[in-house]
């Protein structure tokens, strides 16, 4: 199948010109996540300009929208129909478009409970190398044709086709929500967010970390419940009776949930300040790091400051880049793996691999599915790996 409309004619045009003369192209929606992966290489292609929800059908659950549509204006769409999309796609900046959140493949605070971005992308139109306009999937949960291909998609960093056009499940937003702070350290918060994953409660997000801007520097976890209204009061309830705890104005909570999302918290905000509790022949320019483990892998014992979300199966650390080695170990260790997120490199050349390395077969499978989506290697060389 060929473009037929003037931007998609346009975007195709330059594809099969690349893949001619194997012109690297760097695939661009808003931006908001050049700072994510390996490198940024080749001639700039801008997918801003396919924007627009095609199709929204509120009561089957279903919205179609163009690659280049913002996120913003999609979730506003959904808004107004009380409906959302609920692994709570991060934006980053302003900017953030719908290809981008599938090509990146990251998930917010619900993640644990609501799922990731790959669970409600139901099909997708992409162009590959060869400048053809593929299908795949379809705006049903129960039409499987393809929809593993669809799936391939989320978190491929563009390096298998150009997104054009993808249909996502949507959800409606919950009656009521609250969220729960308790004083608890590291170790406590993990074994008690265990004992409560397995009660019929509520849970939607959790978020543990030291508050260095209070008195005191507390270690606080924040425990966000969503669902019904009576379920959401009576978990408050039983909660805090098991262990005391306060619950949070949803007036402040909720915009503190977003900057979670989008990584403007303090934790996030300065790198040099990360630093603080090592000594001072220690310090280093620091990175974030990103440790996706099962939720059940125990509490780490690493010098640097942490953040823990998805019930502990997401934990943020600012590290030096020098301790790339030890954190793949002990991430493996514990049955996941360490991402490198946000790196300075000013003193560093890109020597350090963003994403863990892949092992055979897998490595093996995704240079097959390279070479069958992009013959000539031309999108966003290098960007997943350094030889891909």
């Amino acid at each position: 199948m060929y473009a037929t409309d003037s931007p998609l004619r346009q975007i195709t045009d330059r594809i099969q010109a690349a893949a001619a003369d194997r012109t690297p192209l760097r695939l661009r929606g808003g931006g908001t996540k050049d700072f994510y992966g390996q490198s940024l290489q080749g001639e700039l292609l801008d997918l801003t300009p396919l924007t627009g929800i095609t199709s929204y059908e509120p009561s089957e659950l279903v919205v179609t929208a163009r690659a280049g549509t913002p996120l913003a204006e999609l979730e506003a769409v959904l808004a107004e129909k009380g409906q959302c999309l609920a692994f709570e796609p991060p934006h980053f900046a302003p900017g953030a478009t719908v290809g981008g959140m599938v090509a990146a493949g990251l998930s917010g605070p619900a993640r644990a409970s609501a799922g990731s971005v790959r669970d409600f992308v139901l099909g997708v139109n992409l162009i590959n190398g060869k400048g053809e306009l593929l299908t795949f999937g379809g705006q049903v949960m129960k039409n499987v044709a393809g929809y593993d291909v669809s799936r391939l998609m989320v978190g491929a960093m563009g390096t298998l086709g150009v997104l054009t056009e993808i249909s996502l499940k949507v959800l409606p937003v919950a009656p009521a929500e609250a969220t729960l702070v308790f004083r608890l350290d590291q170790a406590q918060a993990l074994a008690q967010l265990h004992r409560w994953g397995g009660q019929p409660l509520p849970l939607n997000a959790s978020c543990w970390v030291r508050d260095n801007t209070a008195a005191g520097s507390p270690e606080l976890l924040f425990v966000r419940l969503r669902g019904a209204i009576a379920a959401v009061e009576s978990a408050c309830r039983k909660m805090t009776q098991e262990v005391p705890g306060t619950r949070a104005d949803n007036a402040v909570a909720g915009p503190d949930w977003n900057a979670c999302r989008d990584l403007r918290l303090p934790f996030f905000k300065n790198a040099s300040a990360r630093n603080s509790d090592l000594p001072s022949q220690d310090a280093q320019p620091m990175a974030l790091w990103r440790l996706s483990l099962p939720q059940t892998a125990p509490a780490l014992a690493l010098p640097w400051p942490q953040l823990i979300e998805w019930h502990g199966g997401q934990r943020w650390l600012w590290a030096p880049l020098s301790a790339q080695a030890q954190l793949r170990q002990v991430a493996a260790e514990a049955g996941g793996t360490a991402t490198l997120f946000i790196a300075n490199r000013t003193d560093n050349t890109g020597t350090s691999a963003c994403f863990s390395p892949l092992k055979p077969p897998l490595d093996r499978i995704h240079q097959r599915l390279k070479a069958e989506f992009d013959p000539a290697g031309i999108f966003n060389r290098g960007r997943l790996y350094p030889d891909f």
